[in-house]
């Protein structure tokens, strides 16, 4: 299936640009090369690292947030 546009909705639609930021500083971190626009020379796996690291950072905040703690960004 090749198509230009996504088909990933956020939840929450306000939140979509601070997302975009998030996962090119995430992808930044990890050395994956993602660009604005088309990545389809990217591998699965770098896409899903900068993926599933963004969750386990959101996971981070959350909890730090439930506790109380004051350490680390709030995405």
């Amino acid at each position: 299936m090749t198509n230009s546009t996504s088909s990933n909705k956020a939840v929450v639609p306000e939140a979509k640009s601070a997302l975009d930021r998030f996962k090119f500083e995430v992808a930044n971190e990890l050395g994956v090369p993602l660009t604005d626009g088309y990545n389809g020379n990217l591998t699965s796996k770098q896409n899903g690292s900068v993926g599933g690291y963004m969750v386990k950072k959101m996971i981070e905040s959350q909890e730090r947030q439930m506790s109380g703690s004051q350490g680390g960004q709030s995405y």
